[in-house]
């Protein structure tokens, strides 16, 4: 999966601006690393949504365990790969049909995180069990909200492309053409939003996250870990 977001949608992450700068890498425009992406994968499909953000998708070579889908309901996008052990109790508790999926559950949840504040966004993503990475845009209000399970079971990296638009994806060798050493994997068991001011992680929401610089030989441009918990976040 991929997402791709304009400066207007989302603040730059001023490590990764740094690492690109630091140790100047190829990198590629987002409407290339899209076209890449459709090339690279059979059957893709491409959502522009307004201006300034695409979104991308296929289930070629997915894990069956951990299936990609895509969603939209009520201009709100949402990307979703991994699986849900609890989702059969979440679509009780937020009043959804039982044949609801994955993505709709987790629009649903959106939702109610961004009309009943201040509902805790991080109750919303701790309540979410099982593997999973999502990215979630909400057209109406121009916000993007992102998660990584607890473990990162589902691999999510994100970066920045020649262009300035930061991508998510979990394909690493995508992101690596296109953004050079812009590049970080995703801090697992955190969740990133616009409205809320960025990056935070589930279990410590008003911790710190810091961002340690890689060393110059490494791909990655920084490792994210969250103060005074366990690291979160692995550059490997």
């Amino acid at each position: 999966m991929l997402g791709i977001f304009s400066g207007a949608i989302v603040s730059l992450p001023e490590e990764l601006v740094a690492a690109g700068n630091r140790t100047p890498s190829p990198k590629t425009t987002g409407s290339v690393l899209v076209n890449k992406f459709v090339e690279k994968n059979p059957s893709a499909v491409s959502v522009q949504v307004g201006d300034y953000v695409q979104l991308a998708y296929s289930h070629h070579k997915e894990s069956p365990l951990r299936p990609r889908s895509f969603g939209a309901k009520d201009e709100i996008f949402c990307l979703f790969q991994g699986s849900l052990d609890n989702l059969g109790s979440l679509k009780q508790q937020y009043g959804l049909a039982k044949n609801a999926n994955e993505v709709l559950l987790v629009i649903e949840a959106y939702k109610t995180l961004r009309d009943r504040a201040p509902y805790p966004a991080n109750h919303v993503v701790s309540h979410l069990s099982g593997d999973f990475a999502f990215v979630v845009f909400d057209k109406s209000t121009s916000t993007l909200f992102v998660a990584s399970d607890q473990e990162g079971k589902v691999p999510l990296y994100w970066g920045i492309t020649a262009d300035g638009y930061v991508a998510f994806a979990d394909d690493i060798e995508l992101l690596k053409g296109a953004c050079g050493k812009s590049l970080a994997s995703f801090p697992q068991g955190c969740f990133y939003s616009t409205a809320l001011g960025g990056l935070r992680s589930f279990e410590n929401p008003k911790n710190k996250i810091t961002a340690i610089p890689a060393k110059e030989e490494e791909i990655w441009g920084a490792t994210f870990k969250v103060e005074g918990a366990a690291v979160l976040a692995h550059g490997d």
